[in-house]
Formats: C-alpha cells, structure tokens, sequence
C-alpha cells in the first residue's frame, strides 16, 4: 500500500529524505558521477546506486556513461523533460539570454548590444518579446519555462530584490526588477548582481568548483566581485558585498557616479579606458580596445596592463580581508588574458599579506561573456522544485 505521509522517522521517510538530497545535489551541480554522488550527499553507493536505479526509471534522473581517471563511471543528470529554465544577463552594454534544461545544457541563446543607460521598463518589455520568440522556436511558450533568472549590472538587496545604492544603475533604482518582468512573463523570476551569477557559475561548475572559497572580479564597463564561501553566495547585509570597484584608489581623484572620489572603477573601468585614447583613435567600446590589444598596438596593451596593476592592488585588499583560495577574472575585460592578469599577480605578490600557502592563484573565467548568464540559470534551478517523492513506496 503506498504512503503518502509516512511518519517522521521511519524507513520510507528516510528513503524520501535521501532521494531529495540527492535531487538537490544535482540541481546544484548539474551533472555528477555515482561516486561523485555518494561524496556530495553523504550516502552510501548502494543508496546511491539504488535511488539512481529508481528516479531514472520515474523519468526524473537520465543516466549516461563517462570515463573518469581512465575509468568507466555512470554520469547521472536530471532528465530533460522535467521543463526549462531561462538566464538572463543585463550588463552595461549587452544582453545575453539562454534557456536551459534541468541538467543545465543550453538549448537556444541569443545576444545583443544595448544602449548605454537603458530602462528597466523598455528592456523588460523587449526581454519579455525575446523570451516568447525563443520559446516558439523550441515549439513552447513562456508559461513552459519553469523560472527565470536575472544578472544585473549593480548590488541588489537580497531583501527587497531593488538595486541597493543609488546611483550604480539608473533607469533600474527603486524597482523590484524581479517583480516586475514575472507580471510581464507570468513566471517566476530571480535576481542577483552579475559577479555575484558569475561567481556562483564558476563555483558550481567551472574554474571554482574545488575551491571552499573563491572570488569572481568582474572586469568590463563597470568592476565588481562576488563572493562564495563553500560554493554559496555571500551578499552581505544589502547585498554590496565585493563591491571592489568603488574601492578608493586615490582620495583626491575624480568624482565617481556612486559620489564619491577616485574608486577604482574610475582608473580600470570601461569608461576610463576609453577616456585614455584621442577621438581619432576610434576607441568607442572595450571591444575596440581589445581588438587593437591583441593586434599588438602598445597603447592598448599598456592601458590594459595598468588598468590590471590597479585591480591587483584592490584584490589585495580584498585577499586580506576575505582570504579567499582562488581569484577568478571574468568580464570583458578579462578576453585580454596575460595582458590583464599577469600585472594583477604582480600587484597581489606586493601588496598581499602573504601566508604559508601562498597567495591566491588568479584564473581567467571557463565561461566567457556567459558566465554571468549561466550563474542566473543556476539561481533559477535553485528555486526549481522537482518532486522526487511523487513515486509511491510499498510497505
């Protein structure tokens, strides 16, 4: 006879409890191994083996088979067709949007530029458009997608969802930007800052993933960072943790859009860069400047490479405050590779309290321009429920 409620404590509650865990882990994680399952939950690899066994018989895990450490293994991932989630990234100049299943494989994504000071209200009206038109061509529509998440490009206060100091994003201050496209799409949607999604991409599957604590610098029209400690987020009270790039730089310096003077942002940031170059030059995006970088123009290796002295400098400080394993450069910025971070780790050796282990290693992004937009799938997968106890047990 089947239970919907066992009792509290007895052996088809604990089943249920170990099939969620489980569940959960690879909502996290996306795709593990059997082995790497029994790790991540505690479980054993026969309750491992066992529940694996049964949820894909459900329909709700899919099985395949990899090679790890030259050895065969059983790749398990959520199954398809339990629905798909969208990630959303609104950086300064650009849009990315992907739609994911439930094991985090993409299945359509689009880009485009954007105006420089867009409006929530034009951009979450357009966003809605483009979500309907890539779902038709999956053959759906938006009420399929399961939720929706959404990187932006300021601090956002994790307890009213509204960007968290004034002035970082206008066009977008005083709006609950989640509240206000789910009335538009009629989905559930999440929001976050883009280094905090694209840290948190990074740690759940890229360059962070063996981390315990990591931090993703975020370097391209505007600098931030985001914080995870044992592959969680940490936001801090209004939700401005890592905000490295209104680090005061020089105290006397120019006047920075948050209001106050010479933060890094105005010596490393998109704008300032672009400042450097003379009109003729044509420098009008970081694209350009990146462009002229790598084609060996000097100027612009040069603007990058002190641009990455600065950064260092600030990374510093933020080692020595939040001692992290692992620095992690993403953002436009970031395409430079060595250009960038080579007089980061010059800056870190000589301004970093230095320990026994050394300092952190400072790694390029595994995700590119998408990792912000992957780490808003992941929040959205977080808040997915996948009901693994929809099968019944037998006494």
């Amino acid at each position: 006879m089947a239970r919907r409620n066992p009792p509290p404590g007895s052996q088809t509650s604990l089943r249920e409890a170990n099939r969620a865990r489980l569940v959960e882990s690879l909502k996290r994680h996306g795709r593990l191994t059997q082995v790497e399952l029994a790790g991540s939950t505690g479980l054993s690899p026969a309750t491992v083996s066992n529940i694996v066994k049964e949820l894909t018989a459900s329909g709700i895990l899919h099985t395949s088979f990899t090679s790890r450490s030259g050895r065969r293994a059983t790749l398990v991932s959520l199954a398809r067709q339990l629905g798909l989630v969208a990630g959303v990234h609104f950086s300064s100049r650009q849009l990315h949007i992907a739609i994911a299943d439930t094991a985090r494989a993409i299945v359509t994504q689009s880009s485009l530029p954007l105006p420089l000071d867009h409006r929530h209200d034009a951009e979450l009206d357009r966003l809605s458009l483009l979500l309907g038109d890539m779902m038709e061509s999956l053959g759906g529509s938006v009420s399929d997608l399961l939720a929706v998440g959404l990187a932006l490009p300021a601090p956002i206060d994790p307890r009213t969802g509204m960007v968290s100091t004034p002035g970082l994003l206008r066009g977008w201050e005083g709006v609950d930007v989640a509240a206000s496209l789910s009335a538009r799409i009629g989905r559930p949607v999440y929001v976050d800052s883009e280094a905090n999604l694209g840290g948190l991409a990074e740690a759940r599957e890229g360059n962070g993933r063996e981390a315990s604590s990591s931090v993703f610098i975020r370097v391209g029209h505007t600098i931030s960072a985001g914080l995870i400690v044992g592959g969680d987020l940490f936001h801090g009270v209004n939700g401005k943790a890592g905000q490295i790039g209104h680090v005061t730089i020089d105290e006397n310096g120019p006047i920075c859009r948050c209001s106050n003077r010479g933060c890094l942002e105005m010596y490393a940031g998109g704008p300032a860069l672009m400042s450097l170059f003379p009109p003729s030059d044509g420098m009008q995006r970081l694209g350009d400047l990146l462009q002229a970088a790598e084609a060996g123009d000097g100027s612009s290796r040069r603007v990058i490479a002190d641009a990455g002295r600065h950064i260092g400098i600030a990374a510093a400080s933020l080692c020595n405050l939040f001692d992290p394993e692992l620095i992690i450069v993403g953002g436009e910025l970031a395409q430079s590779g060595e250009i960038l971070m080579a007089p980061m780790r010059h800056s870190l050796e000589r301004t970093a309290l230095a320990s026994a282990d050394g300092l952190p290693e400072i790694v390029g992004a595994s995700f590119g321009e998408w990792a912000e937009t992957r780490g808003a799938i992941a929040i959205a997968l977080d808040h997915v429920t996948v009901d693994a106890q929809a099968l019944p047990y037998t006494a």
